[in-house]
């Protein structure tokens, strides 16, 4: 058998070990992806005693890194335009409990490795392995190197994180379900919560029909009512005066007294429009013959993407209008300057012929809808990788800061899926297509990265040097997460899945994300992952250097 050939073989088995593992559910908590790491590193050592199988290490090294890169760009690509919504509403707070893990991390790092005389280097390494975070481990190679290119103990460091790395991930977890026993957390209402939270954002949509008895708005069309746009009110239908049917009405549409209306919008809005041009009427314009005809549209043609909707003059090339749009199940009023996103729904009141129409014009194509493009794919993947080779210089630090191939990926992801099209090209991924690149991508990382780490994991762990590592990287793992996520939760009440996000972020960690994601079916776990995930990245990758820089 060739190596190549074990190395795919080895890397299957694991993952499939791993899941079955990560499936046994105790209390309805189990590992999930993450029991993929320590099958790894048990097979890793067992492997490494071997002389007859070997893993190829260009393939463990790519599966680690594709995998990542896979996990890291499906998320920022699916939560990117909720992850600017979270920063707006609690950037400030969620970052700077993550700043707060990573100093905390750093001061105790300080503290065992004066009170335990510990070897620079390997305080070093611990803490990037305590941290679960590998860039971080390569800025402190970097600085030990220069600081002290001919020593002998450069390869402390790296020990130092294999030992440290899957206490980090236990620890991660542990601290999770810990607060969770303290605050008796329900985590079925914690996903109501976090969805009441994004519901807020947006009032339902509601209908109402208006009877017109202002004079002043006589021989005026709807459109040009003062206030129309600011408050998001359309109009739908409409019955004459003295008419018995209803016709389709548009921006266009001129009002007459006694004319009865049917508007769409927030009750908000339809409470401040209402009393500028009529009263409520007992009429239901649905119920009533007429012209009128309702379609939903899906907007899948790439020409209409991130178009204003007054760019399409609806009203006058085609008198129909737009009522609403609904985007990821949730209703928002149609404005004029509300832009278009792929996968939206368009609501719109027109006649059969103007409906085709309309229909031709933004795709609804459901086949398209469900296909993956994989170009913009690849190609935002490519960005994200440039992205993170670029180096950021930091007053202060001798080395200029790299994002790396997890941060990359992730900003490229979030800018993509803000950008929504560029050309023809179009970054959407069908929700389930998203998940099963995301779960592909942790189990190749987890794999590769438990494999790796068994070579050495066992060797160092059972030497009293390597338990007294163990423990001290214990600490600096789970000590500024309990003392933040008390924080975090007994005063700022942030809702603990997206609190579990932040710890996962705060560690830069996919495997502690995916466990926290497997607990209960939320976005607000992975957006508050995201939210942090830069900012600490760049933090990490300083505080490793400065770490060596002090003891060294």
């Amino acid at each position: 058998m060739s190596p190549v050939t074990f190395s795919i073989l080895a890397l299957v088995s694991v993952a499939v070990g791993g899941l079955l593992i990560g499936g046994i559910r105790i209390r309805k908590i189990g590992l999930g992806s993450a029991g993929v790491l320590f099958v790894g590193i048990v097979a890793g050592h067992f492997i490494s005693g071997s002389e007859q199988y070997t893993i190829e290490p260009e393939v463990a090294h790519f599966a680690k890194e594709f995998g990542l890169v896979l996990f890291v760009f499906t998320i920022g690509l699916q939560l990117g335009p909720g992850i600017v919504q979270l920063w707006r509403e609690q950037g400030l707070l969620l970052n700077g409990m993550a700043f707060a893990v990573v100093l905390l991390g750093v001061l105790l790092v300080l503290f065992f490795q004066s009170a335990l005389d510990l070897p620079p280097l390997a305080a070093g390494g611990l803490m990037t392995g305590a941290t679960t975070n590998t860039p971080s481990l390569g800025a402190a190679q970097q600085a030990a190197a220069t600081v002290a290119p001919d020593s002998p103990d450069l390869g402390m460091l790296a020990s130092a994180y294999a030992v440290a790395y899957p206490g980090g991930i236990l620890g991660i977890i542990a601290s999770m379900l810990i607060l969770k026993s303290l605050f008796k957390i329900d985590l079925d209402e914690e996903v109501k919560n976090a969805n009441s939270q994004s519901d807020q954002a947006t009032e339902p949509i509601i209908r109402r029909a208006i009877e017109v008895d202002n004079e002043h708005l006589k021989d005026h069309a709807f459109g040009n009512i003062p206030g129309v746009e600011e408050t998001g009110v359309r109009i739908s239908r409409i019955k004459l005066a003295g008419e018995e049917s209803v016709a389709v009405a548009t921006d266009g549409t001129v009002l007459h007294p006694g004319d009865v209306i049917q508007v769409v919008g927030t009750e908000e809005g339809l409470n401040r429009f209402e009393p500028l041009i009529g009263r409520p009427s007992a009429l239901d314009l649905m119920k009533i013959t007429g012209n009128a005809s309702f379609r939903r549209i899906v907007v899948t043609e790439a020409d209409a993407i991130n178009q204003p909707l007054r760019y399409f003059s609806i009203d006058h090339l085609y008198n129909a209008t737009i009522t609403r749009i609904v985007r990821s199940g949730i209703e928002m009023p149609a404005r004029g300057s509300t832009r278009l996103h792929y996968g939206d729904i368009v609501h719109v009141v027109g006649d059969d012929a103007a409906l085709e129409q309309v229909t031709s014009l933004f795709g609804n194509s459901v086949k398209r809808l469900n296909e993956t493009q994989f170009a913009p794919v690849f190609l935002g993947i490519a960005v994200g990788v440039i992205l993170g080779m670029i180096p950021l210089p930091i007053p202060g630090v001798p080395f200029p800061v790299k994002l790396g191939l997890a941060g990359g990926p992730l900003i490229a992801a979030i800018l993509f899926s803000l950008l929504g099209k560029l050309g023809k090209f179009v970054w959407h991924i069908p929700y389930s297509a998203n998940l099963a690149l995301r779960e592909l991508g942790i189990i190749l990382f987890l794999a590769s990265a438990g494999i790796t780490a068994g070579k050495t994991f066992f060797a160092v762990a059972l030497t009293s040097q390597g338990v007294i590592w163990m423990a001290a990287g214990l600490m600096v793992t789970m000590v500024p997460l309990l003392v933040v996520g008390l924080v975090g939760r007994g005063l700022f009440k942030v809702n603990f899945l997206t609190l579990c996000g932040v710890m996962a972020g705060s560690m830069t960690d996919p495997p502690a994300l995916a466990f926290a994601s497997s607990l209960r079916e939320s976005s607000a776990t992975a957006t508050g992952y995201a939210a942090v995930y830069p900012l600490t990245m760049v933090m990490r990758i300083v505080a490793a250097q400065t770490v060596i820089y002090l003891l060294m």
